[in-house]
């Protein structure tokens, strides 16, 4: 009894311990998976185990470069809706200055106009970030999807032989 408690006593010790992954790490999620890569390309194996191990690594090369495309699509994304919003910022700014200080019928349909134009604007960037969106996702998806089709056929391949 008093040895299990030592033993969790340790497992929370170390655990409480551990270094926790720096900002650097975080923001490249493909590192540890290149590093993993690396090392089983310098394993020597023969017969199946060389195929299945080959096959591991098509496999973890198509969830890297399907992850990459998703990252990439989201800092596209991310781009677009900066450049969207210094946009608008611009846009209202400029209508202020161009305003009369004296009419304010003439203020006030002015920005209703510009309040209708900017509603309208806003629907059509919100679509077109959904298309952004959407079409990364689907590369990185079809990425994903080209390998499994390529283990099917794998084994189908086997399948055949025996």
């Amino acid at each position: 009894m008093a040895t299990a408690k030592k033993a969790a006593a340790k497992t929370t010790a170390s655990s409480s311990t551990r270094a926790a992954p720096d900002a650097a790490d975080m923001l490249d999620p493909l590192k540890n998976l290149k590093a993993m890569t690396d090392r089983l390309q310098d394993l020597n194996l023969t017969g199946g185990a060389s195929k299945l191990l080959e096959s591991g690594q098509k496999d973890l090369q198509a969830l890297m470069q399907a992850n990459q495309k998703s990252y990439q699509g989201l800092q596209t994304v991310v781009q677009r809706q900066t450049e969207m919003i210094k946009s608008a910022i611009a846009e209202w700014q400029t209508a202020a200055k161009e305003m009369p200080g004296k009419d304010a019928k003439a203020n006030l349909a002015k920005l209703d106009e510009l309040g209708r134009q900017s509603f309208q604007r806003a629907i059509d960037d919100i679509k077109e970030l959904a298309n952004l969106a959407a079409k990364s996702q689907a590369d990185a998806f079809e990425l994903v999807r080209q390998r499994i089709q390529a283990n099917v056929d794998e084994v189908t391949k086997l399948l055949q032989r025996k």
